[in-house]
């Protein structure tokens, strides 16, 4: 016979094992996630990018979400791949090096600048002051680049200008890692380097304007400068922007609880929104595999050239 009780019982089961309890299966599964950034900026501006993000997603999501600041990209890269990241803010090409090394993840979304755009560019600069007008007058220099997996500090460059037929180990006199973009051009600032590379998204976002708007560069003698204060002399073809991507072995419903936190950020937590691009971001695009082919492609050639 059925009864009510029966039913209210058949009710509580549901509500508990069948499809309405999903997001108790998943919590079950994964109490505590860490979010872990490669390092554009030096630690502490990462960290204050960035915790506003994770103390949302631990709001949003109802778990511990940790921030890990990583000392370079390859240990965000490398902790995807253990499976010890569970969500992670890659520049294009540490994604693309990210799959390339056996890492099982999934993009989710990429920020959407001010100007409609989901991409940049990358450039290699030169102080204004200095006489390099092109790439070819900087033959025997000094070149910072950020970090071997950043694709606007090192890969896109080593890319486009072997197009062009210029090989940059071979061009530039010296080469260095400075670790971050910051780094490289604090570098060029200070004179350590003839030039540098870093991302262009606009003329009022760059690694420049970041800087100089919190009154981080100046010359040798302690002049403040400005983005006027330096010249691109090479600038790549568009490229993407980085994707925050998941470990693929994450539950389908936390994967798509993460993807609609970051898209209700704007309206939700505008001011940690506003935190990661400085107010210059308009809001998430959704991304997948092959919006990152390319520039897999582009890894692999350069792979082939060493």
């Amino acid at each position: 016979m059925i009864t009510r009780r029966v039913v209210a019982a058949a009710a509580i089961s549901l509500a508990l094992f069948g499809r309405p309890a999903a997001a108790l299966d998943w919590k079950a599964q994964v109490p505590e996630l860490t979010l872990a950034v490669v390092p554009v900026e030096n630690a502490n501006p990462t960290t204050e990018r960035h915790a506003p993000l994770a103390d949302y997603l631990t709001r949003k999501l109802g778990v511990p979400v940790k921030l890990r600041v990583a000392k370079d990209y390859a240990a965000v890269i490398e902790g995807q791949r253990a499976g010890a990241i569970h969500i992670a803010w890659y520049g294009p090409a540490s994604y693309a090096q990210a799959v390339l090394s056996g890492a099982k993840i999934q993009p989710l979304v990429t920020q959407r600048h001010e100007n409609g755009s989901t991409g940049y560019n990358a450039v290699i600069y030169v102080l204004a002051t200095s006489p390099y007008q092109s790439v070819e007058d900087l033959k025997g220099k000094t070149l910072a680049l950020v970090d071997p997996d950043s694709t606007s500090g090192n890969q896109a460059p080593r890319y486009f200008l072997k197009r062009a037929g210029v090989d940059l180990d071979k061009h530039f006199g010296k080469t260095f890692f400075a670790g971050s973009h910051e780094n490289a051009v604090v570098a060029l600032a200070q004179g350590n380097a003839d030039a540098a590379a870093n991302y262009w998204t606009s003329d009022s976002e760059t690694m420049v304007t970041r800087l100089t708007a919190k009154g981080l560069l100046k010359t040798p003698d302690g002049k403040p400068m400005s983005q006027s204060d330096f010249r691109i002399v090479f600038k790549s073809d568009f490229l993407p922007y980085g994707p925050f991507a998941v470990l693929a072995s994450l539950p389908i419903d936390l994967k798509a609880e993460i993807r609609a936190a970051f898209m209700a950020l704007p309206q939700e937590d505008k001011g940690a929104f506003d935190r990661l691009s400085d107010g210059k971001d308009i809001g998430f695009a959704t991304v997948k595999l092959a919006d990152y082919e390319p520039i897999v492609e582009m890894l692999r050639f350069n792979r082939e050239q060493h």
